[in-house]
């Protein structure tokens, strides 16, 4: 673009301004459909982790994988997905040994506590 200033002299009175066509170019790109692959849903246990904590505890391990869940969650949500899969990875080991040790307390204290029972009732009598 030439920075002349034909049309304020007023030589150029009767004659219309000098203008030049400015001619950008523009892209336009179309970014498309959102890449499957590219989102990456990860699982954060936190259902499991309050069933465990409400429920279990044994050894307030669900407590703690509860914990780890939340953190799971928020890593989720600040878009920290290997944070997220690590943290999610030990709520889920943590749930896992939550519920099998658990399970085997039951397993191991209801017949002890049905043995108990019978030799109260021995003792007593009828």
């Amino acid at each position: 673009m030439s920075h002349n200033s034909q049309a304020f002299l007023p030589t150029n009175a009767g004659l219309p301004p000098n203008y030049e066509t400015i001619k950008e170019e523009y892209r336009v790109t179309e970014l498309g459909k959102p890449n499957k692959s590219a989102v990456v849903s990860v699982p954060d246990h936190v259902v499991w982790s309050l069933f465990n904590t409400l429920f279990f505890n044994a050894c307030c391990l669900g407590f703690i994988a509860y914990a780890y869940s939340v953190k799971s969650r928020d890593r989720k949500m600040v878009g920290d997905v290997i944070g997220a899969q690590a943290y999610a990875s030990t709520a889920k080991c943590l749930n896992i040994s939550s519920l099998i040790f658990s399970i085997l307390m039951v397993i191991i204290l209801l017949p002890m506590y049905n043995s108990q029972l019978l030799l109260y009732y021995a003792t007593v009598g009828p």
